[in-house]
Formats: structure tokens, sequence, C-alpha cells
């Protein structure tokens, strides 16, 4: 069973949007700085945050009491502490010249044997004391007592100085210790991870909007494109889907004047007008963008076809003012050649060319193949290129050159020379290949 996917809430889709704004905001300014000053401000926002960690709101301390546990040393030199039977031993004390000298018996512990002995002796004399000749008891015993009390004394104070360092030891195992908590190492880090994820942004987001920029010029260079190809389609598909005005229009004046004159001769313009205009205009199937449309090419042949009765019709009109030769062996007719490109030239040499010369003169289209390309050339003997007063504006001529571009690129060119002894040579050289060819490659 699928489960429906839960609805979006209307308060959240505001925030995502503005975050994503944010977002391709934050990243478009990292693609405008450079480098080095994205690494200047890395450092200078680190350096800041590490200062302001430091403050009070960031930072603060606690002050608590610790008690401290401290091993005494032990002296080395230290003697060791007596035995446990050291107190029951008798002692011997001495009062000669030199003083009263006391002086330990002689180590060793009696064995079970002679252990009740031993006892009997250390309780009826604990201590012998020897009295050389001439001093008395008195003397002595006062001597004792004021030892005796001297050495209390000494006791005593030995003891209070033991109980007050006893005191401060332990005064000095309790003492303060302040803690510090910071917030600096984890914002530290933070900040670190938000430089490197701005660094890897800049990386990725750069590539994503110079790929952006190269799809939107190819694609803006392609519609372009497109546009000026439709231009010339439509110009080349007017001038193809109609027969020039005042071409039509004098030609059926002349069979009009040839019928009361010259029938014969009206009949053969009647057939080469109508051969001119089957030619010309484009049938249904072409226009639907078979057999070869102004988009297109097609074949030499049909061109040729064009041509030769428009040749006709003005060498009826002319007469002898005009004489034409078309030299196009028969091997090339099925060469692949642009549509309207041929009559367009044609078509320039008589007007702009024979016509302004009262004598007229000679034109002649020829085709031949140089060097792997198909050379078109039409040359005639008139007034010469742009010096007759019917000049036109050099449209046809921009739109010749427009679609081969468009066709072959590079590899197609129209050439304009002048001819020696007067006159002009228009060549078009297009790649060499033949229609069938070409269709069986598409």
């Amino acid at each position: 069973m699928n489960t429906p996917p839960l609805p979006s809430t209307p308060r959240a889709r505001p925030v995502a949007d503005a975050s994503l704004r944010a977002f391709h905001a934050y990243a478009a300014w990292l693609v405008s700085i450079s480098w080095w000053r994205f690494w200047l401000l890395a450092i200078l926002g680190f350096a800041a945050i590490g200062i302001l960690t430091e403050l009070p709101p960031f930072t603060w301390e606690f002050r608590h009491q610790v008690e401290e546990t401290t091993t005494p040393r032990v002296r080395q030199d230290a003697p060791p502490p007596p035995a446990s039977g050291a107190a029951q031993r008798g002692v011997t004390i001495t009062i000669g010249d030199d003083g009263v000298r006391i002086a330990a018996p002689p180590r060793g512990t009696p064995d079970a044997a002679s252990a009740p002995e031993a006892a009997g002796s250390a309780a009826s004399t604990a201590i012998t004391v020897t009295l050389p000749p001439g001093v008395s008891e008195g003397a002595v015993r006062e001597a004792l007592d004021e030892a005796r009390r001297d050495i209390e004394a000494a006791i005593r104070d030995a003891a209070e100085a033991a109980r007050e360092a006893e005191a401060d030891s332990e005064a000095s195992r309790m003492r303060e210790r302040v803690t510090r908590y910071s917030i600096a190492d984890g914002v530290r880090q933070l900040v670190i991870v938000f430089i490197i994820a701005s660094a890897i942004l800049k990386l990725a987001y750069k590539g994503r909007i110079q790929a952006e920029a190269k799809a939107a010029a190819a694609t803006e260079t392609a519609e372009a494109e497109a546009l000026r190809r439709q231009l010339a389609e439509a110009r080349m598909a007017a001038m193809q889907a109609q027969v020039e005005p005042h071409f039509l229009f004098n030609t059926l004046a002349s069979i009009d004047h040839l019928i009361e004159v010259d029938p014969p001769r009206a009949s053969r313009m009647q057939k080469n007008l109508i051969a001119l205009l089957r030619a010309s205009m484009p049938t249904l199937r072409e226009a639907g963008g078979q057999g070869g449309g102004p988009g297109g090419v097609r074949d030499l042949g049909r061109e040729i076809a064009v041509i030769r009765p428009y040749l006709e019709i003005l060498k009826m009109r002319m007469e002898e003012r005009l004489q034409t030769e078309i030299a196009v062996p028969d091997g090339l007719l099925s060469a692949e050649f642009p549509p309207l490109m041929l009559q367009t030239l044609v078509e320039n040499a008589i007007r702009h060319g024979l016509e302004p010369k009262p004598e007229g003169g000679r034109l002649e289209v020829r085709a031949e193949v140089v060097h792997g390309r198909l050379a078109v050339t039409v040359a005639d003997s008139g007034v010469g290129f742009g010096r007759a007063a019917t000049a036109g504006s050099g449209v046809g001529l921009a739109n010749v050159r427009e679609r081969l571009a468009m066709l072959y690129g590079g590899q197609a060119a129209l050439a304009i020379t002048e001819t020696r002894g007067g006159g002009t040579t228009a060549t078009i050289t297009v790649p060499y290949r033949s229609v069938e060819g070409a269709a069986a490659a598409a």
C-alpha cells in the first residue's frame, strides 16, 4: 500500500524559500570575491572569533575548595625506630670528671633458659650510677633533676611544635581551586568547518555558474543562429515562391506582342515561361520539407533546369544583345548544390551587368571540381561589378553568403572578381558530394 506524501506546512515553505535564497546569495558572493580576499576574510574572522570567545559572556570561572593528598617523605638517613623491647632495657649512667655518661647495655636477646633471671635483674636494678670519689650524692641528684626538667621542657616544646606543624599541614591540605569554562574550543572547530565548507562551496558553485553561463551562451547562440536561418530561409522561400513581378509581366507582355507578329516565337517563349515556373515554384511535397526545400540542398541539375528557360526568355527579349553558354558536365548534374543561389548570380549578372550595357554581352555558366570541391561560376562581360546605375543594395549576395555559412561553415565561399577586359565573375565553392551519397550518409 502506497502512503501518500505528507503535505508541506504553509509556514515551512517561506522559511525554506528564504533559506534557499540566502544560500544562493552567499554562494554568489563567494564566487564574486577573489581567493586572496576569501582567505584574508577567513583569517580575520577566525581571529575575531578567538577574541570574542575570551570575553565574559562566553567564558566563566568556578572557585571551590579541594583537599590535596600528599605522601610524606621519609629521610633515608633517619635512624630506625627502636625495637619493641628497647623501653625495658637498662642503661648505665657514669658520672666522672668529664661529666655524666649514659651507655646502653650490650645488645642481645636472652634465650629461653635465662629469661626469668634477666627479668628479675631488670626489676631490681634499672639504672646503675657510679660516683667518683669526692662527689656527693646530693649534687649528682640535683644535676639529674635539672637535666630531667630540661628534657621534659624540651619534650613539651617538641610536642607543641609537632601539634602546630600538624595543624598547619591540615590547613595546607585544603586549598582553593579555580576551574575555567569557555566555549572557545567548540566555536573554533565550528569556524574551521565553516571556512572549509565555504571554500568547497566556492569551488563547486563557481563551476556551476560557469556551466550555466556556457549553457546560456550556447542557447543564445543557437537561438540567434536559428533566427538567422529562419530569416534567410524565409527570404529564399519568398524568392522561390514567386517570380520577380516585373520580369513576369514583361515576359507576358512580350508573349502577347509576339502572338500577333511572330506566333512561333511567342509559342517558344510561352513554353520557356512554363518551364521556368514549374522549376521555380516549390511543390506541395517540397513545402512539407521533402525533396530539398529552401533550407536544404538539392542537385545542380535542378538549378540548371531553372536557369536554362530563364536565359532563353531573356535571349528572345534582348535578341542579339545577349549570348549565353552553359558549360556543365553531365557528371556534375547530380552534385549537391544549395537552391536559388545560382539563379541569384545569373539575375544579378543580367540586371546589373549586361542590360545596362547598350551593346549587351556574353554570359557563361560553368561548373568544375577543383581540389575536391565543386566550383560553379557565373561570368559576364557587362559594365563591371557595382558600376551600373541599377546597382542594388547587395542583399541578395549577403543572403547567399549567410546561407553558405549556415550550411557548410567555413567549407563554402562566394568570391566576386573583376573579369579581364570588363565584366564580373562570381564563383560559389562548396564541398563536392552527390545528393544520393549525402542522403545515404544522413
